[in-house]
């Protein structure tokens, strides 16, 4: 990724961000949203996307990392319990669900895991995936095969942004669209 100065600004809710511009890959450029650590943003969107929350929602699913913080305050508003959808097996983690991605990130297969102790919270309840960013769509199919798996029903798909060509999003709940630059 190269990064020659320019930013995007965007807004969520009366919080605004200049997001940096990173070259992906040749002649393709996006603005990078990272907001990990940027407590005013990740209050202000769980705000906003908790309460467009369907009232039928049972559970938040979220994968990791920088989401994380977004179910966590999205699951304090709400009173729903949260899971995490781990990129990495660690030991400790048994029974698990899994399924393959390709990852936008890395552009490698990359396998997203339930861990067993925490399939309980979503086979066969409703739930609502909960993400950043989506752009490809690859990790959003993740989370439904693992919801497949779990017999659970995908009642929201919602996100701080989505990212591409925007009728690509049309189902999700988002706060705002991040353009890819080809110049």
């Amino acid at each position: 990724m190269s990064y020659d100065g320019r930013v995007y600004t965007v807004q969520i809710g009366a919080v605004q961000r200049q997001l940096p511009i990173f070259e992906v890959a040749p002649g393709v450029k996006i603005a990078i949203f990272n907001m990990l650590g940027d407590t005013e943003v990740v209050e202000t969107a769980a705000e906003a996307l908790a309460s467009q929350l369907p009232a039928e929602t049972d559970v938040l699913v979220v994968p990791e990392v920088k989401a994380i913080p977004l179910a966590h305050a999205i699951s304090a508003r709400s009173n729903l319990p949260y899971v995490v959808v781990r990129k990495v097996r660690k030991p400790y983690m048994v029974a698990c669900l899994e399924t393959e991605v390709v990852s936008i990130t890395t552009g490698a297969p990359q396998t997203l895991f339930v861990d067993g102790k925490d399939v309980h919270l979503i086979r066969g309840k409703r739930v609502a995936l909960i993400d950043d960013v989506i752009s490809t769509g690859s990790t959003l199919r993740g989370l439904r095969q693992l919801m497949d798996l779990a017999a659970a029903t995908v009642v929201a798909e919602m996100a701080v942004f989505t990212e591409g060509k925007p009728e690509d999003w049309n189902g999700v709940v988002a706060l705002g669209h991040l353009p890819i630059f080809t110049d």
